[in-house]
């Protein structure tokens, strides 16, 4: 068949352009402003795109148009789809019937840690000899790709809450078929789609009622929501946890009120992260990652219980634990300059912050943190998140806010007040800086980094190219202040 993806620069939408060319189909596709990594990703594949939104894109009348969930009516691409009354369907609607259906599902799903998680399981899956199919809404550093295509009957698949496109306002998620149903947390997000909490977690439960009564959910007991919803699954449940209590929360029939798979004694230090591993009380063994964070425990513990469930044996998900690398965007450091790291993270809900904030203290320990913040997403730039940025904000030593992406589309009733944010930093004790512009931010940094310091800069989106610039200014720094040292000592 030949498929036309219009949106075919998101990373999921690309992703799938790459499951339909590996199973022997013919893809074009349209994007606006298509930059790397997708961009580089898709010429790889030799797939044709256009870097524009025109009728003209669909000449030859594809036998499929994928349309993405960032496609609006208006479109001019779209409305000529409309117009023709040429076939239409959404991507989620695509993986399912095309990539999911009669195969082993593992849907991997909650407000944080979906990536990680989907990118651990995979590669535990794969320890494990089970080659396991996947599709990831980032780049697993192990695999070096966002998706794969064998003929395992395993697939992993990251099952987003996001809404599936103009015509289907219902989570992807709901399409996945999961069988395996991974949910670490969940906690109310995607303001801009949900309208209120009770909403938010309606599309959990609904997704956790999906689950067949012979597969499995893996559930995060630390998170008190979820573990309230857990009594709606057919599925038995494997409860994961650090530390959550005994609460007598309703749960699926035969879970206990404990997490199942328990993390102690952890340890994390700048090369990772150690801990013991206990599974319905009985000591697994100690096992050791490089990932930093209690967070990332738990996405561990989390991934180790959804392999065990596919048949995946303790030695091999201890081994892949060991040999994870993980995931791009994710706690990445981009480069060093001036003695000064620059580190990446995708994180942009407060909680994501604060735990990104806390990992970065554990992995670089003693060293100056200076966290630089784009509220780039519906939640980063609504007001009734302010106070919950700034506690998550003074983790670091140096804050630095950017402006609003795109702030005409919020009202000062919604819109979130970075001054405000700054001014509550500073009266926490933290040294706050807005910088509405990337340039700004750059300069600013540059002129007031040392050696030793780490740059974390968290953001949903390209953020202007801000750390190759941060990089190259640092570095430029360094030359001049070194040739200025230089030449007073010759002076001298």
């Amino acid at each position: 068949m030949h498929y036309h993806l219009i949106g075919i620069a998101g990373t999921a939408m690309a992703s799938l352009a790459g499951l339909l060319r590996a199973s022997g189909d013919r893809v074009t596709g349209s994007d606006q402003g298509v930059y790397p990594p997708m961009s580089l990703m898709l010429d790889d594949l030799g797939i044709e795109y256009a870097d524009r939104y025109d009728p003209a894109n669909l000449a030859g009348d594809p036998d499929m148009v994928v349309v993405g969930n960032a496609i609006g009516r208006g479109n001019p691409e779209l409305e000529e789809v409309l117009d023709r009354r040429l076939r239409y369907t959404s991507a989620a609607a695509v993986i399912k019937e095309r990539f999911l259906a009669g195969r082993h599902v593992f849907a991997v799903a909650g407000t944080h840690g979906k990536t990680t998680t989907a990118s651990l399981a995979a590669w535990l899956l794969e320890t494990a000899g089970l080659d396991p199919s996947f599709l990831i809404g980032g780049i697993p550093e192990n695999f070096g790709i966002s998706f794969r295509l064998t003929d395992s009957e395993f697939f992993v698949i990251e099952a987003d809450e996001y809404d599936t496109a103009y015509f289907d306002k219902g989570p992807k998620m709901w399409h996945y078929l999961p069988w395996t149903a991974v949910v670490n947390n969940v906690e109310f997000d995607h303001a801009d789609i949900f309208r209120d909490d009770v909403a938010y977690r309606f599309a959990f439960e609904r997704f956790i009622n999906l689950v067949p009564r012979a597969g499995t959910l893996v559930a995060g007991w630390d998170s008190a929501a979820l573990r309230a919803m857990c009594g709606v699954s057919r599925a038995p449940v494997q409860s994961f946890g650090i530390g959550a209590p005994d609460t007598g929360t309703a749960t699926a029939e035969g879970a206990p009120s404990h997490p199942r798979w328990r993390a102690e004694r952890i340890r994390g230090g700048e090369a990772g992260t150690r801990f013991a591993v206990r599974r319905d009380g009985t000591m697994l063994g100690e096992v050791e990652m490089r990932l930093a964070g209690d967070f990332n425990v738990l996405n561990a513990l989390a991934a180790m219980a959804a392999a065990a469930a596919a048949g995946a044996p303790w030695d091999a998900i201890r081994e892949g634990l060991g040999t994870f690398r993980g995931v791009r965007r994710r706690m990445e450091v981009r480069g060093e300059a001036g003695g000064v790291t620059v580190v990446d993270d995708f994180a942009h809900h407060p909680t994501a912050v604060a735990a990104t904030l806390k990992a970065a203290r554990q992995r670089f320990r003693g060293r100056r943190l200076i966290a630089v913040f784009e509220p780039r997403s519906y939640t980063a730039q609504r007001r009734e998140f302010q106070e919950a940025y700034g506690e998550a904000l003074a983790e670091a030593d140096h804050a630095v806010v950017a402006g609003l992406f795109r702030p005409e589309r919020y009202d000062d009733a919604i819109r979130l007040d970075p001054e405000q944010l700054i001014a509550s930093l500073r009266a926490r004790g933290v040294e706050a800086d807005y910088e509405p512009e990337v340039d700004g931010i750059v300069k600013r940094i540059v002129r007031g980094a040392r050696p030793g310091d780490v740059v974390l800069i968290m953001s949903n989106g390209g953020f202007g190219g801000i750390h190759e610039r941060l990089l190259a200014g640092l570095g430029s720094e360094r030359a001049a202040r070194g040739a200025k040292s230089h030449g007073s000592a010759a002076v001298g």
